[in-house]
């Protein structure tokens, strides 16, 4: 086996062990215990309005349904 093939094999091994490293410390950075508050106001960005943005908590949007009436 010549040295270049062998590097060659080292080297392509080892970007696999990386890459796959790197997506498993993604993923649980993802779904990390403290994340479910991001996750949540994320995804009410395109829900939100100018005039009066969305509550940033669930609870608060049954208190501005009562101070409306």
């Amino acid at each position: 086996m010549e040295t270049t093939s062998l590097l060659q094999q080292i080297r392509d091994n080892w970007l696999l062990v990386f890459l796959f490293t790197l997506f498993i410390v993604v993923v649980l950075w993802a779904f990390r215990p403290g994340s479910r508050e991001t996750h949540r106001d994320a995804a009410s960005l395109p829900f939100r309005n100018e005039d009066r943005p969305a509550p940033d908590r669930p609870d608060d949007a049954s208190s501005d349904e009562k101070d409306r009436s």
